[in-house]
């Protein structure tokens, strides 16, 4: 066949060539080839293997061309400045600007958005795999042209954790662009193993969606970073990738899945840390026998299933480990990729037998914060570690001396460890170790793209950047004619709860969201006027409150719109059984479909869909719930998610202060670092601490645990608990709060220590097994609530709510450092503090009912945060606060209240002045001080 001259055999190649890329897609045609005839045509060699010299040869022979002012069109004359091409199939294309001419990266993607016709064929979809607007400093892409909706994506290294490129000492900050990503053969690695076009269907129209990708570099670079680091090691090292949300940890986790699969060993640290047998030492094997992906997203296991398809049948390559056995039966038949749950990981791992010890395995964890409970890996090293599986013959040492090796993590895995929100347990078990010259030992993620660097692209929105928060004004009256004594603190608390979760309250607050939405959302049109609200409660009952008045005022205002409520269980109200299937009138698992479609806007929640849940529609966000540190994240970044209509969110918060939220985001706007490693010696003091209370037997606790590993029945085991239940109820309420919460943080905190210490203790195993048995039979302690009745005593007069002015939170731009995991527990109940009800009301009211909202936040943040914290600091009450008793250490407290007030003279003229002036408030405010800083000082 002669395809170099024109006539009917070139014309009818032609027309196969064009009608296949219509259909297939150019990157399609490049991996497998074109059928003519009776030829099947190469149209492109793949990356080939170091020994292969003939593939070598033929991959010598892919034309990598480009094409200055690229004529594009049969209608016109317009170019593009460049066009890449291999073997004549069209790449990519380019506007390339100058600013030194005036023009930058935006007026390049413009060009595309306005000038490009995206009919003309060469812009048809799946014809071209990516435009790229690009001048000296920023490089963007997008993978389809649809007119001024044309959607670019960042592709920039990143600088000082935000958007952009570094400096670059030997040419133009983009020019990594054409000297590592567009070479040969990395070009060549993106189009074998990252380019793909992805097909969905619209499960409500049936309709299926195509969607081209290319990765971003981020994606790019951490992988190919987890992979050289990965061949080179051999299996046994832990990484942490800390990727904000929204960035695409799916499609990271699918393309590092499929790779692993294939990845051979290379260098003497590889085939020195290699599986046991007669590969190692030799190099080339490969890293890893199977891939086990843990993850709660049925997305993930679908995206990765779509990524495989591209280069391998799917059946023989990945499997969805749901039931017991399936994980054992997977290995054993070849499944390269499993799937599985959090939840359901662990049983299966139990099935594995002795016969996987000499595997090795790559454990890929989405989210891992919620995802490495002590448990959970303590039963996936149980079920994979080279320790195997129980010995008929083995002696209670020998059973102790086996758990303690199954808690560590495995020697012949490598974890890769996504998230975005790293918690302290995080960064210890799979951050990078970096000893300082303190002596101390940092945790550093392996690989990071932060918040700030997703913001400051574009790529997520600042969820932050619209935030209200809403007052709250109440008065309250006594309702009994006596005036009985309460316990302050409780009463407060109480009270709070009680006036926010009034159905009056409620009524108001829905009526709030509800005007809100209609008048400052859709009728901005946000999103286009496709924008959705999501309403998050303090819990079941509070949603299903919300639920019912957001319904009922959706009617009084003759909207068109309705709400859906989301909450796990059955759940009694009204006197009947409710679940959120029977309120909505559908099931449960369509909820996430149905708030996509009309008519329904306002998604109310009670600790569901707020983490993990990606809606690009989700433009607004009522809160009525207490969030701070990563929940506060992790539940106002729903919003984040971006959509080619979506400019900005909203937050409109009923509860919580501006400084919580601020705080809580710090810690994850850039790269987060844990501050120092846990010290184990806290474990060997909490043993000491429970062994000296003598609430249990060093006898009791062998007894347990040698019963317990026999695989006795329960009635031989609960006659020991039982005893030493009996020993702590004869104890003082202090005495048995103190026991049960230092045995609570012994248990999680060796849950936690056993995985990563080079060294075991087999008393700390032995106590763990014992206190954990023990601490689930321990009552409450026996205090009394003084702050019971309360309620009944008293009715609310008014209430009413008003917006404070938005706010735009600012985070500081440097990395966040956290404490390390505190091993401990334990403590003492504050001492009530008993007042009338009159007054709790009348301070109540005072203090937290009439404060105008303009100082309140303020006046609310120093009283209950800032001074007590300053006095907890100061040295004279804090060594008074350890070494005397309360009426001495009040003394000290006093003269360091006047100290701090007298330092916040300048700043809170007003406050100091009042506190100076007014003696009962001064009164107040000490009490109130004293409270919170002996509380804190007792803590350090």
């Amino acid at each position: 066949m002669r395809l170099d001259e024109d006539g009917p055999t070139r014309r009818s190649f032609l027309a196969r060539l064009r009608n296949e890329i219509d259909k297939r897609g150019t990157i399609e045609l490049l991996r497998h080839g074109l059928k003519h005839h009776a030829l099947n045509l190469d149209l492109f060699y793949g990356t080939p293997s170091a020994e292969n010299e003939r593939a070598q040869w033929l991959f010598e022979q892919n034309r990598f061309t480009v094409t200055r002012q690229f004529r594009y069109s049969q209608s016109s004359e317009q170019a593009l400045d460049l066009g890449l091409f291999i073997n004549g199939l069209p790449i990519a294309t380019f506007e390339l600007k100058n600013s030194l001419t005036k023009q930058t990266v935006d007026d390049a993607k413009r060009q595309y958005q306005r000038d490009r016709n995206p009919r003309e064929k060469l812009f048809g979809f799946g014809r071209c795999l990516a435009h790229f607007a690009v001048d000296e400093s920023e490089v963007y892409f997008c993978t389809h042209l649809k007119g001024k909706s044309t959607w670019f994506l960042p592709f920039n290294q990143g600088w000082n954790d935000g958007a952009g490129n570094p400096p670059n000492p030997e040419g133009i900050k983009t020019d990594y662009l054409w000297r590592e990503v567009l070479e040969r053969r990395s070009l060549t690695d993106i189009l074998e193993n990252y380019a793909q076009v992805v097909e969905s269907k619209d499960e409500r129209t049936g309709r299926k969606r195509r969607e081209q990708i290319w990765p971003r570099y981020h994606q790019l670079e951490v992988v190919r970073r987890l992979l050289a680091s990965a061949a080179e090691e051999g299996a046994g090292r832990r990484y942490l990738i800390q990727h904000s949300a929204g960035s695409g940890k799916s499609n990271s986790i699918a393309w590092l899945a499929h790779r692993l699969i294939g990845l051979t060993k290379s260098g003497t640290k590889a085939r020195a840390r290699g599986r046991r047998g007669k590969r190692e030492g030799t190099g080339g094997g490969p890293v890893f026998d199977s891939i086990i992906v843990v993850t709660d997203r049925r997305i993930l296991d679908r995206q990765i299933q779509g990524t495989i398809k591209q280069y391998a049948q799917v059946g023989a390559t990945v499997g969805h480990a749901e039931h017991s056995g399936d994980l054992r039966r997977f290995i054993e038949s070849g499944k390269k990729i499993i799937i599985s749950t959090v939840q359901k990981f662990p049983f299966i791992l139990d099935e594995i037998g002795n016969e996987q010890r000499r595997r090795s395995f790559a454990i890929i964890i989405d989210e891992a914060h919620s995802s490495q409970g002590g448990r959970t890996s303590a039963a996936m090293s149980q079920a994979l570690s080279e320790a195997g599986a129980a010995d008929e013959e083995e002696s209670y040492e020998d059973q102790i001396n086996r758990l303690m090796e199954s808690r560590k993590l495995l020697r012949n895995a490598s974890y890769f460890a996504f998230t975005a929100t790293p918690k302290n347990k995080t960064l210890e078990i799979f951050g990078d170790p970096k000893p300082q010259s303190d002596g101390s030992v940092k945790h550093l993620p392996f690989h990071s793209y932060t918040m700030k660097q997703a913001i400051d692209e574009g790529f997520i929105l600042d969820v932050l950047g619209h935030y209200t928060p809403v007052a709250s004004y109440y008065r309250l009256s006594k309702q009994v004619e006596d005036d009985p004594e309460f316990d302050v603190k409780r009463a407060q608390q109480k009270l709070r709860r009680y006036v926010e979760g009034h159905e009056y309250a409620i009524k108001l607050k829905a009526e709030i969201m509800v005007d809100h939405f209609h008048d400052q959302v859709l009728a901005q049109n946000k999103i286009g006027g496709e924008a959705r609200a999501m309403v998050v409660t303090n819990g079941v009952r509070r949603a299903i409150q919300y639920f019912h008045e957001i319904r009922s005022y959706l009617k009084e205002r003759k909207s068109k719109y309705q709400a859906i409520v989301a909450f796990s269980g059955e759940h009694e109200f009204g006197g009947v059984k409710v679940s959120e299937a029977s309120l909505n009138g559908f099931p449960s698992a369509k909820i996430a479909e149905k708030i996509r479609e009309d008519p329904y806007r306002f998604l109310v929640c009670a600790d569901k869909f707020q983490t993990g849940y990606d809606e690009p529609l989700l433009h607004t966000m009522y809160v009525d719930k207490t969030l701070a540190g990563i929940k506060a994240v992790q539940t106002l970044s729903r919003l984040n998610r971006a959509h080619p209509k979506k400019r900005d969110t909203f937050v409109l918060d009923f509860l919580n202060d501006t400084e919580t939220i601020r705080d809580s985001f710090a810690d994850f706007y850039r790269t987060t670092i844990l501050s120092d490693e846990t010290d184990p010696n806290r474990l060997h003091d909490l043993q000491d601490d429970l062994d000296r209370a003598q609430v249990y037997s060093p006898e009791q606790v062998d007894d347990f645990v040698e019963r317990f590993l026999s695989g006795v029945e329960r009635d031989q085991l609960d006659p020991i608990l039982d005893a030493c239940v009996a020993v702590y109820q004869n104890k003082d309420e202090d005495e048995q709060v103190e026991f049960k919460g230092k045995a609570k943080g012994f248990v999680r905190s060796y849950n936690f220590l056993a995985s990563i210490l080079p060294y075991s203790n087999a008393d700390w195993e032995k106590r763990s097994i014992f206190l954990n048995f023990l601490v689930s039979k321990l009552p409450a302690p026996n205090g009394v609530d003084l702050s019971k009745g309360i309620l009944e005593a008293i009715d609310m007069e008014s209430y009413r709510v008003e917006k404070r002015a938005m706010q735009q939170l600012i985070l500081a731009d440097e990395d966040a450092e956290i404490d390390p995991l505190e091993p401990g527990g334990g403590g003492h109940p504050p001492e009530p503090e008993l007042d009338r009800l009159s007054n709790i009301i009348r301070v109540f009211n005072e203090q937290f009912g009439n404060i105008p909202w303009e100082d309140r936040d303020r006046v609310e943040q120093l009283i209950t945060e800032t001074i007590p914290a300053r006095v907890a600091e100061d040295p004279k009450f804090r060594n008074a606060r350890q070494n005397s008793d309360k009426e001495n250490t009040r003394i000290e407290h006093d003269q360091a209240l006047q100290r701090v007030m007298v330092a916040l003279m300048k700043d809170d003229t007003e406050l100091f002045k009042r506190f100076t002036d007014d003696e009962g408030f001064k009164r107040w405010l000490t009490d109130t001080v004293f409270g919170l800083a002996y509380e804190q000082a007792g803590m350090r």
